[in-house]
């Protein structure tokens, strides 16, 4: 579950990285300045990808979150009610995050469909 959580950080980061590292250059710029290597980004995902693969860890976190939440309850003494609680944690952490990409993106679309043409 770690990993998962982990990955999820790795990829946003990434995404980061390549849109802070991809900006076009000022006006008068060289583009060298801010791409080095003077290559194109050749990344074998797309963005669409990307989103569901991060959909499908918070997704794959929140059944995690389920299944120890109900051994719990059931008795299961391997399962302790911190791992319940972290788990728990995580799963709402990747849930709030989610919710605040949909938003930006619905924000973004509001603001596209409002351009004049």
């Amino acid at each position: 579950m770690d990993i998962k959580t982990n990955s999820l950080f790795a990829q946003m980061q990434n995404m980061s990285l390549q849109a802070t590292g991809n900006k076009l250059p000022a006006v008068g710029g060289d583009l060298q300045a801010v791409n080095p290597t003077g290559q194109v980004n050749q990344s074998s995902n797309n963005f669409g990808e990307l989103l569901t693969d991060a959909l499908k860890t918070v997704n794959e976190l929140q059944q995690d979150t389920g299944a120890k939440k109900m051994a719990f309850e059931m008795g299961d003494r391997s399962v302790t009610l911190a791992e319940v609680m972290v788990a728990s944690s995580k799963s709402g952490i990747a849930l709030d995050a989610t919710v605040q990409v949909r938003n930006k993106f619905v924000e973004a679309y509001k603001e596209i469909m409002s351009m004049p043409v």
